[in-house]
Parts: structure tokens; sequence; C-alpha cells
């Protein structure tokens, strides 16, 4: 169980760290120094580099978890391993989504030079970062009060 409880911690820390980064620091920094026409390339750059990282977050953490659901956990049913679960499979659809739709949107929108579809696409792109970084705040303190007994 060590095994996967590091490696579940590990996609965790990778993932919402690197939304928590993106989303506070980095956008502030960008929205302060760049134009859009600046910023949407560099942003899709990032996003060129940190996507293949969350994929392997999603991985790690969905399969680690619902390992350790079925076998360690397999008779305790507790609400914070149930929303733990859920909520985890709701922000990897999320992500998904993002990759899917927004990001390719983009990326071609960039492409064709297209920067109200560019912009519109970011846009999409922000608030569903931000709702995966809230999603993923409120199951880690759920789950931590769950875990030790404090709810």
């Amino acid at each position: 169980m060590s095994i996967a409880v590091t490696l579940h911690l590990l996609g965790v820390i990778i993932w919402v760290g690197g939304m928590f980064f993106a989303h506070v620091v980095l956008r502030g920094v960008l929205n302060k120094m760049l134009e859009p026409q600046d910023r949407l390339p560099l942003l899709l750059r990032v996003f060129d580099s940190f996507f293949p990282w969350v994929w392997l977050s999603v991985v790690l953490i969905l399969a680690s978890g619902f390992w350790m659901l079925f076998t360690v956990y397999e008779t305790e049913t507790t609400f914070w391993l149930l929303f733990m679960s859920a909520v985890g499979t709701l922000m990897a659809v999320i992500f998904i989504f993002i990759y899917v739709l927004p990001y390719h949107q983009l990326s071609h929108a960039l492409k064709g030079h297209d920067m109200p579809k560019a912009l519109a696409a970011i846009v999409r792109i922000r608030q569903l970062i931000l709702t995966n970084l809230s999603l993923g705040i409120l199951v880690t303190v759920v789950t931590l009060f769950g875990k030790y007994g404090l709810i």
C-alpha cells in the first residue's frame, strides 16, 4: 500500500500544485507583463509541457486510488473515500474535456491567427482549471479531515 499511497500523493502534488502555480502565480505575472497576442502562445507552450504531466498524474491518481479503494478499503465505504473517488473522477473528466476541446481550440486558433477564438478558448481553460483547482483543494481537505477522524 505504501507504493500506491506514494504514487497517489505524487500525482496529486504535481497536478494540483501545477494548477495552483499556473492559475495564481503564472497567470498574474503574464497578465501584467504581456499583451494577449504575446501571452497566449506562451501559455500554449506551458500547457504543451504541463499536460503530459497531468495525464501521467491522472493515471497514477485514478489507478492507485481505485486499487486502494478496492483492495485496502474494500469493506470501508466512508464518506471521505466515496467523496475522494467521485471528485477525483470528476476532476479527471474535466481535464479530459479541457484537453480535447478548449486546449485544441486554442492551438488551432493561434495557428490561424484568430485572436478572438484563442481568447475564448483561454478563458474557458482558465475557468475549468480554477474549477479543478478548487475541487482539488476541497477533496484534499475533506480527505485529510476524514482520514484523521475530524469529520
